[in-house]
């Protein structure tokens, strides 16, 4: 078994087959004091949709599906950030959805705002350390 518990043939190699050679660098991956090379054969049908999906993931149709993910992901984070929907602060389903639904009026109001001001959108998050120890910024 797998870590994800699937059905699957490991074979491994002695340590003492996987001696020094020209190819050790691109057959053995482990960080291990003693590396040795591991084989991992899965069924017929898991690996074709384990390929099948590894060659979905390089096209462009793809991409343009996760993008939108991305940008949906980006949302959902900054509301576990700023408002903390991460925990829930009631009990009761009805105030459980209030708080959610005001906590996303929230966001979209910080959007519109950043719209409205020309903020430019952050390419990747800048942690608080990382500001701290920032140049402050002429005015």
């Amino acid at each position: 078994m797998d870590k994800r518990t699937n059905q699957v043939i490991k074979v491994k190699f002695s340590t003492k087959d996987c001696k020094a050679c020209s190819s050790r660098q691109s057959c053995i991956h482990s960080a291990r004091k003693y590396p040795r090379r591991t084989i991992t054969i899965r069924t017929s049908e898991e690996y074709e949709a384990l390929k099948a999906r590894r060659e979905y993931v390089e096209t462009p149709e793809y991409t343009r599906e996760y993008a939108k993910r991305a940008g949906i992901e980006g949302t959902i984070s900054r509301g576990m950030r700023m408002m903390g929907l991460r925990r829930s602060r009631f009990v009761v389903l009805a105030k459980v959805h209030l708080s959610h639904v005001l906590a996303a009026a929230g966001v979209n109001l910080l959007r519109v705002a950043e719209w409205f001001s020309e903020q430019p959108k952050a390419k990747t998050r800048t942690s608080p350390f990382t500001r701290l120890i920032a140049p402050p910024t002429p005015c």
